[in-house]
């Protein structure tokens, strides 16, 4: 075989670990339980 290269995990990503979907997780969940509370005091 030929000389393979190694890389880190931090190399192979490009440095880059973007926090994006955690934001869009926490965001849609407390859209999520807003919208729940809304439900219940308009049925409640």
């Amino acid at each position: 075989m030929e000389n393979q290269e190694r890389l880190t995990s931090t190399e192979a990503r490009a440095g880059a670990t973007p926090h994006v979907a955690r934001y869009v997780l926490v965001i849609s969940l407390v859209l999520l339980v807003v919208a729940f509370a809304a439900l219940l005091m308009i049925w409640a």
